[in-house]
């Protein structure tokens, strides 16, 4: 017995074109991210820098009127301060356990004047220290 003849069709179609896989795009790597952050950090330091030598800049106009007229160290924790507060001048005293009034200056202290070169911090303290007594009403 002979099978019917079947009629196939086949479809031809054209070849299609191989596929080349897309390179997936590369981000900026470790040295961009580096070029980056060294750049950020740098702009904020620069801004930074620049903020302080502005005048005015972060400031009440005029100052705020408070002025460290001198200080005299008397322990590793402890030390005395004279500060001109709008014209007046408090002896502060300033310790681990905080800021008090020890004294109100009826007479203000003379501001030194920067002496030429690098002064030595022993030369310093001795005047402060005679000043203070003085006003105090003591003798040095």
């Amino acid at each position: 017995m002979k099978k019917p003849a079947t009629a196939h069709t086949a479809t031809v179609g054209h070849p299609t074109k191989p596929q080349a896989f897309a390179k997936p795009a590369d981000g900026p790597g470790v040295g961009g991210a580096v070029f980056a952050l060294i750049l950020v950090v740098s702009l904020i330091l620069g801004l930074g820098w620049l903020a302080k030598r502005m005048p005015g800049f972060g400031r009440v106009a005029g100052g705020n009127g408070l002025r460290v007229v001198g200080s005299l160290s008397l322990g590793p924790r402890d030390r005395v301060v004279v500060v001109d507060v709008g014209g007046t001048q408090l002896l502060l005293g300033v310790g681990q356990n905080g800021m008090t009034t020890l004294h109100t200056l009826s007479e203000p202290l003379p501001v030194a004047q920067p002496s030429q070169g690098t002064p030595n911090l022993q030369n310093l303290a001795t005047p402060f220290a005679q000043l203070l007594a003085k006003h105090l009403g003591k003798k040095p």
